[in-house]
């Protein structure tokens, strides 16, 4: 018998793996052969027949209520990115039409962004290509990676492991923001072309994925070591442009007063240096 499968399924099954059943607060007796939930213990939870769960994670059946879809997302404790994530597989949330998708950054913003000597920030897509950076940001990363892609800096480029000081935790942050995008615009092209590309080439980017996790970028700290200024921790900012659907603007910040303070006002003498250099 053929197995059907669906974006929405994949996701159920996947999250399922990842909810104990300690979390749950399902006592376990005996042996258990799988790490995560079973397919009866979520239907448990949620409500609803074992067999109409069943037909959800084989792709069956395709169209669950609002009511079914918030069950689900308590049983399987998703986060609020989570819960738009499934909303979204399920067809009860707009997604994005490839077709309104731009990289034009407005100009506007531009100048804002070249008004913050001191604060590197960069505008990028939801396939990750970085649209736009000033001055700063670029004496920050140096390198955005093959084709200027933050998704490909992080895990194929071979600088990337000393660039990034915590590596396993930007990777899978990355990873779990890309998968927002891709739900939100699963059809872009550009978001399908680096996805195969990552699945293909990166052995890390395959295991993070089959994760399933989908979430968005918050307040959090960043560690880089820098070959000109050491080592530099930034707080890290992301704003979703509200003229440009599926951009985001991420700016980065110092500690006033601190050791990452007075080497990011370093790099940012050195990028100046450099711009005059070729004036």
């Amino acid at each position: 018998m053929v197995v059907m499968t669906s974006a929405l399924g994949d996701y159920l099954s996947g999250r399922r793996a990842r909810v104990t059943p300690a979390e749950a607060n399902i006592p376990v007796v005996g042996h258990r052969r799988v790490p995560g939930l079973r397919r009866e213990e979520v239907a448990m939870l949620t409500g609803v027949s074992v067999d109409y769960y069943v037909r959800l994670e084989q792709g069956r059946e395709r169209n669950p209520s609002a009511q079914v879809l918030e069950a689900l997302s308590v049983a399987l404790r998703l986060d609020e990115d989570g819960r738009a994530h499934l909303f979204r597989l399920a067809g009860l949330a707009p997604r994005a039409s490839a077709a309104a998708v731009t990289d034009r950054v407005d100009p506007s913003l531009l100048q804002l962004m070249d008004a913050w000597p001191h604060n590197p920030a960069l505008v990028y897509n939801r396939a990750y290509d970085v649209l736009a950076s000033n001055e700063i940001a670029d004496a920050l990363f140096e390198d955005y990676g093959p084709e200027r892609n933050l998704m490909k800096l992080v895990f194929l480029s071979e600088r990337a492991r000393g660039f990034y000081v915590d590596w396993p935790g930007v990777a899978a942050n990355s990873v779990a923001g890309f998968r927002l995008g891709h739900g939100a615009a699963p059809r872009d092209p550009r978001i399908r072309s680096v996805l195969a590309e990552l699945l293909e080439r990166s052995e890390e980017f395959r295991e993070l994925w089959a994760r399933h996790d989908a979430r968005g970028k918050a307040l959090e700290t960043k560690t880089f070591e820098h070959p000109e200024v050491g080592r530099i921790t930034l707080a890290m900012q992301t704003f979703d442009v509200r003229s440009a659907p599926g951009q985001e603007l991420v700016v980065y910040h110092a500690e006033p007063g601190g050791p990452s303070a007075t080497a990011l006002s370093l790099l940012g003498s050195i990028a100046a240096t450099r711009r005059r250099s070729r004036a």
